[in-house]
Parts: structure tokens; sequence; C-alpha cells
């Protein structure tokens, strides 16, 4: 067997695996990248799925560490499409040679902790082993695709294609009868593009979900130039947001506000586009009262939107606003006044059978040519408990958090020494700007292991007090939220026997600053062995 010693072992090649290699690269230490797919990327390789785009503004969306990297790159919209994120990436990753550090088609297999010479033993699909001082998993928060549990799914006889798992050649869908199902976030981008090209498609849905226009367009001169002229500062201004995006909130209470002035605020926003939706009043994620008036001012816009009152009571929520995932839409309710477009509602009425070209539903049968999977992912933890890590004792992490994820900081776990995670359970990850997140973490790590290397310690661990502290706080403040109130995969609830956990801190600025405490104080809440 092939054996190889190294300083940092990197799981995973989208964003943050491009900026930890990056990142270790530049203080001298020797890295690799071990991803499974066939290109760079991650969740941009992987979610191909036509009208795939981000929801966060492009300009914010995108590496610090180089200024020249910032001032150069040109975006061409609001909200960039896969294929041009997909391209930027590329372009990150050959502007700085980084692309030797990066096997492709390549799967971690089993990491193991050799607790007697403090390294860590990765076994990769090539048979090869990897000797690595410190394992940092860039695996993910929506990476690993959740697939239905339903009978017959696999007898389907025709096209099949997973949103995050599309294929590189565009698939064809004129003159035919497609069925998706799933109304999430990519069911919601991609089914106003498939309605224009099939003759005929069927929108299984089992819960509807709030949406907001995006209001996406070109990126003017002027506006691009603006930006980065201050990059800098506009980058610390939104680490100072809730959310570490240019959302400015507004500082006043819906209730505190006369019916017809909210409704004109709200507007105000729904015009504008996009997720600041949410910042409309200061008080939407907290307060039910108020949030129940953002819920029926969509459910009015839903109303006005969808001609057929049956259909569009369907796809009205009636869950808190944001508990779910907020999705950002490009005519999205409009599609559904499209003569070839059905919604079946499978709430009330499941789906009881998969078979070779059709899709039973209560007494109906309806023959497709093509049935797309829209249901998402295992988000949060799903990636990371997906691949055999095994800490002291011979546990690993997927048996450690059986009872639920728990970690310190989101970045690293009790029982598992000189290994990190980016943008893990416990941090504000998918609250957040997940990029200056992800190089936020990438950065600490980074400052992390240089401490240790300058001070000769061999190992560092989260203490499990400090991480159950940790979490505790985290579910404190959870608590005050909407979040916890409907079933999501923020909980995690869409995976079966999943164990129900909320793993998103909620605040950007008092998570960075919590994190600078650790350090200052020496780590606290770490273990360090010389």
């Amino acid at each position: 067997m092939t054996m190889e010693k190294i300083d940092v072992v990197i799981v995973g090649a989208g964003f943050a695996g491009i900026s930890a290699v990056y990142k270790f690269k530049q203080q001298g230490l020797k890295a690799v990248v071990f991803e499974a797919g066939s290109g760079v990327g991650g969740t941009w390789y992987f979610n191909k799925y036509p009208g795939a785009r981000c929801d966060t503004h492009s300009m914010e969306y995108s590496f610090q560490f180089s200024e020249e990297l910032q001032q150069d790159w040109e975006w061409s919209e609001k909200y960039a499409t896969q294929p041009e994120i997909l391209e930027y990436l590329n372009h990150t990753v050959d502007r700085f040679n980084l692309r030797k550090d990066i096997k492709l088609n390549t799967r971690v297999e089993k990491a193991i902790w050799n607790q007697s010479d403090s390294i860590w033993e990765v076994s990769i699909s090539s048979g090869e082993l990897f000797l690595a001082d410190y394992l940092v998993m860039a695996t993910g928060c929506l990476s690993k695709p959740n697939f239905p549990n339903i009978n017959g799914i696999d007898t389907f006889s025709g096209e099949v294609f997973h949103t995050s798992r599309w294929p590189e050649i565009k698939p064809d869908f004129t003159s035919k009868t497609v069925g998706i199902i799933g109304t999430g976030s990519s069911g919601i981008q991609c089914i106003p593009i498939i309605a224009s090209e099939a003759k005929h498609l069927i929108v299984y849905q089992r819960t509807p979900n709030y949406s907001v226009p995006a209001r996406n367009e070109g990126l003017s001169q002027d506006f691009v130039a603006n930006i980065k002229s201050r990059y800098r500062l506009f980058r610390e201004d939104n680490y100072k947001q809730g959310f570490g995006l240019n959302l400015p909130l507004n500082d006043v209470s819906a209730l505190d506000v006369s019916e017809e002035e909210r409704n004109k605020v709200f507007e105000k926003q729904w015009q504008k586009g996009g997720l600041g939706f949410l910042t409309s009043f200061n008080d939407l994620l907290f307060n039910m009262e108020s949030n129940y008036h953002a819920q029926q001012f969509i459910r009015n816009k839903i109303k006005t939107l969808v001609k057929d009152p049956d259909v569009a009571e369907k796809l009205m929520p009636r869950t808190p606003l944001a508990c779910k995932r907020l999705c950002v839409d490009t005519g999205y309710y409009e599609t559904f006044n499209r003569k070839n477009v059905e919604l079946v509602d499978i709430k009330t009425n499941p789906i009881d059978l998969i078979k070779s070209n059709s899709v039973i539903v209560g007494n109906q049968e309806h023959v497709l040519d093509t049935l797309i999977i829209a249901t998402g992912f295992d988000a949060m933890t799903g990636a990371l408990t997906n691949i055999e890590v095994i800490g002291k004792g011979g546990v690993s992490i997927k048996d450690k958090w059986k009872t639920g994820p728990s970690a310190y900081l989101g970045i690293a776990i009790s029982g598992f020494p000189n290994l990190f995670m980016i943008t893990g359970p416990g941090s504000p990850s998918v609250l957040s700007n997940m990029v200056p997140s992800i190089e936020q973490h990438v950065n600490w790590i980074s400052d992390c292991i240089e401490y240790l290397r300058n001070k000769n310690f061999t190992s560092i661990e989260a203490d499990l007090n400090a991480q159950k502290s940790w979490m505790e706080e985290l579910n404190e403040i959870s608590d005050q939220t909407i979040y916890p109130h409907c079933q999501s995969w923020y909980l995690g609830t869409n995976i079966k026997g999943k164990k129900q956990a909320f793993t998103a801190y909620l605040g950007v600025p008092p998570y960075i600053d919590r994190c600078k405490e650790v350090v200052e104080s020496g780590y606290e809440g770490f273990s360090l062995s010389k």
C-alpha cells in the first residue's frame, strides 16, 4: 500500500476546500484536497439543474483572500447562475495553481485517529493511505442528496434525474410529460424553466414553500465600480450584519406601525426582491404575530398571482415564514397559470406507487416520460456522517451524533483531535452568507494550526463541557426565534430516523466575537497536548 505523510488532508473541493488549500499553501503547509466529483465546485459542480443560481448577491458571494481576484473578476448578474459560479471557481483554482493539489474522482473512505502517534490515517478510494497531522472537513452543508423512499421508485424505466446530481449533458424535455417531486429551493428554481420546455409538467407538492421574487438583473458598471472602490470596507460592514449579508435591517417592529404602513414596507421589499424581505421589520424572526403579518402578505400575493383559486390555495404555506428556508424565484407562482402545468397535492394524497412509466396517486395514474427528484439534502451533517471518521476510543462521528450533532464553535468535535470542520453544525453556516463564513473558519483554522506548530503542540481537541455549553447556548438563542416551529431540513426532519436538532448559531457578529475570544484566551474550551 502506498503511504504518504503530509500536513493537512482536506475533504471536498467546493468553496471551502479551495479556500482552505490556498490558505494552507500560503503558510507553507503541505496539503491535499480529495474530491469525489469529477470537477471542482462542490455543490456548484453537482447542482446543474435548470435555473440553478445563488440567492446571495454575487458581489458578496465570492472570495476575499485576494484583492486582485476581487478587482479582476466580473460578475454579469445580481444573482450569479450555476455555470458562472462554477467558471469562477475553476478560474480561481487555475489562477492560484491549486489544481495540482486537488485529487478529483477520489473519495475518502475512512479516516482513523492514531492516538499513539497523534496523526490521522486517511484511506482513499484508490487504495492509498495518507498520514496527516490535521484533517479538515470541507464537505459542505448541502451536499448529500436526499432520495425519497417511495414504493417502486427504482422500477421507473424512463429518465430519472435528481436536481443535485444533474447530468453534464442537458436533458431535452421537448414533447415530454415530466413529473417533479419536491417544491423546495431547487424545485422552485427549475419548475418555471422545465414548464417552458415540456409538453406537460406535473408538480408533486407535499409542503408549499414561501418564495419571494428575485428581481434579478444585470450589474451596472457604476454599481460594480462603487463596490470595488471600497471592497475591503464593504466586506467588513457585511460581517457586522446579522446574516453577514448587505441586508440593512429596518429597526422597527411590524407591530408598531399601522396595517397600511406595514403593507407598504412589505410591498417595497417585494418589489426590490430577494432575501431582504426578511429585514422588512426587526422582529419577523422573533415575534410570531409580526411573522404572521408577513405570512399573510405573501399568501395574498399568491392569491393575486395564481389565477385558479384552488391552485392558489394549495400553493399557500401555513407555517411561520422562514422557519423553512425562504426561497427566491423567477416567475414561480405565475408558472401555475400555464395550461401545461398541473399541481398535485401529495400531502393529503401521498404517492402510492411508482411504476415503470407512471406515478400512482390515489385512483389517478400519471403516465410520465421523465421523473425529476427535487427532495433536497441530508443537510448540515449528512456529508460528515457519510464518511467513516473514527476518533478516540474507536468512536465514529456517526455514532457520536446518534443523539444529535454536537460541536464546539461548529469547528471541532470532542473526541476528534486535530479535526476541523468548515461551517459545521454549531456555526452560522446556512443562516449566513456562506462564502465569508467559510473564509472566517479557514482563517481561524489556519491561525490555530500555526499557533500549535509554533508552540510545539501535537494536538488540539474540544472539551466536552465546553461543547455542551456551546450547544446549549445555541439552543437558547434559537428557542427565542421562529426556527424550531416547523418541520424543516434546518432541524433534520426531512430525513427518516435522524435526530431532530437545530444546529445553526444565529448571529454572525456575536459568533465572530466569540471565536476571537476563544483565541485570545489561549484557546479556551480546547485541550492542547505536547
